[in-house]
């Protein structure tokens, strides 16, 4: 009941915001821009990722207003619901949440997050022309309004060896079936020098963890082919799941089949694994944000100026959703294809980015609305999307512009050419597939699609039971939330509006 309510407060909340009912008046922070005194509690993943660079950025805030920033951390898998339960019962020990994107839609329906609309309106540092049009009009807002700060911006590529595989005549994969093949013909070599056989392909499969992003970046080529607009979950108009299918089948397929091709512990390896194993030199190809660029040229790096990154491979077939079966690519099927095939690089995750708690107290409100102004600010972002171990990726067209920065921070001219080329390419695709950004949004993807993935790969039920089994268990969620108000505001998060 409690979720149905929170759902019926968003829907009456988008009505007012769409008449133009609710008054929007700025908030006033001190006057002098300083905050001695006020304490501003954040909430985040463990660092350094994500939380180390808030840390440092603190410092900094603390030194130019008084304004002392705390950051706390939870556990991934636990992030969102501390932030639900405290905002939700009014506990409001957290003044500021930094978390998924598409996560944020659930706390906005429960009239929870501050309307940022009138900070924005006031703000002549921030600059929103810079931000790239995905991230300032999809990331940030709800229904027109902004309710959220962008720190990071998320997609994945795919990442490859430039070296080897040249040296074995290889082109870099377009397709999920190229990657098989291309992951094959290099599997055991020695890619590092050291003397031990190394990966065709590393991509990380941990339950509990981020291995269900990946998944999806597997399936969006097949699932999606006619634009954002169309979505890889549901059916708008009744929610009906489009995840028991021919197209989700053969992705789950193709996603196990890759593991014959990495390390062997992979099922029990995080983001964080796989990235040390690449960095270390030792994987052919790899899927990951595009964290792998920025830590690519750091210290320790055994492959600096040796990796490429293209945009995420493609299929040339796709699902017919009337009959859920899958059918060759052509220009009917397939409107944004290139030479027969369909690209769909996903939005997953959607980006770092932080809301800030609506029960907290005003002037603490516009003090972390400042300092995460700061913190987007391209003063500070262009410098901390260059480092890799920040886990911030680039978000600015400024960031993507120009490779002064990238140079600056150890890129060759040529790869932090290819580098932001392939950003660039993925986020301007007019297929781009886009994460989860309604209620319930984690436990859709982050409980249900996890688990049932993870069930799969360890040969616990087989692909027709996991899609089954997830089939279920997101028409329960929807059922749980309202198959009304879900399918409502599902069509609102691909831009439908009518």
């Amino acid at each position: 009941m409690l979720k149905t309510n929170i759902i019926r407060n968003f829907i009456r909340v988008l009505a007012l915001v769409v008449s133009g009912g609710v008054a929007l008046t700025p908030l006033v922070g001190n006057a002098d821009g300083h905050y001695d005194g006020v304490v501003v509690n954040i909430l985040t993943r463990p660092g350094p990722v994500i939380a180390g660079r808030l840390v440092d950025r603190a410092v900094e805030f603390q030194e130019m207003t008084g304004a002392e920033v705390r950051v706390a951390e939870a556990p991934f898998a636990e992030l969102f619901q501390k932030i639900l339960t405290d905002w939700a019962t009014g506990t409001n020990s957290i003044d500021v949440g930094v978390f998924a994107s598409g996560w944020g839609v659930e706390l906005v329906s429960g009239d929870l997050v501050e309307n940022l609309d009138s900070y924005l309106a006031a703000d002549d540092k921030i600059d929103l022309a810079d931000i790239a049009p995905y991230f300032r009009d999809f990331n940030q807002k709800v229904s027109g309004s902004t309710y959220f700060i962008t720190l990071d911006g998320d997609f994945q590529m795919l990442y490859y060896r430039t070296d080897i595989l040249e040296a074995n005549g290889l082109a870099p994969p377009r397709t999920w079936e190229d990657y098989l093949d291309v992951a094959a013909a290099i599997h055991g070599q020695d890619m590092n020098g050291d003397g031990e056989a190394d990966y065709g392909s590393c991509i990380f499969k941990k339950r509990n963890a981020q291995s269900y992003f990946a998944v999806q970046s597997v399936a969006a080529s097949r699932v999606q082919s006619m634009g954002t607009s169309e979505g890889i979950y549901f059916d708008p108009a009744t929610m009906t799941p489009k995840i028991n299918n021919e197209a989700w089948r053969k992705s789950f397929e193709l996603y196990k089949a890759t593991g014959e091709y990495g390390p062997p512990d992979e099922l029990n390896q995080d983001i964080g694994d796989t990235r040390g194993l690449v960095i270390g030199g030792r994987c052919g190809l790899a899927l990951d944000w595009g964290d792998i660029g920025p830590l690519s040229i750091e210290e320790g790096s055994l492959i600096k100026d040796k990796v490429g990154a293209v945009i995420m491979p493609g299929s040339r077939e796709v699902l017919d959703p009337a009959t859920g079966k899958l059918v060759a690519c052509n220009a009917n099927t397939c409107p944004h294809a290139v030479d027969g095939i369909n690209f769909a690089p996903f939005a997953a995750f959607g980006g770092w980015t932080a809301a800030i708690n609506k029960g907290a107290d005003d002037n603490v409100k516009q003090a972390a609305y400042d300092f995460l102004s700061y913190m987007n600010q391209a003063a500070q972002s262009n410098v901390d999307v260059t480092m890799g171990w920040t886990g911030y990726n680039p978000y600015r067209n400024s960031q993507l512009d120009n490779t002064a920065a990238w140079v600056a921070a150890g890129f060759s001219q040529a790869a932090a050419e290819n580098y932001l080329g392939a950003i660039k390419e993925s986020l301007n695709h007019p297929n781009m597939a886009s994460d989860f950004r309604i209620p319930g949004a984690q436990q859709y993807t982050g409980v249900v699609l996890d688990r049932e993935l993870a069930r799969y790969l360890a040969g616990e039920i087989t692909v027709d039971q996991a899609l089954a089994n997830i089939e279920e268990g997101w028409e329960e969620i929807t059922d749980d939330f309202g198959r009304e108000e879900q399918a409502a505001i599902y069509a609102l998060s691909l831009g439908i509006t009518n």
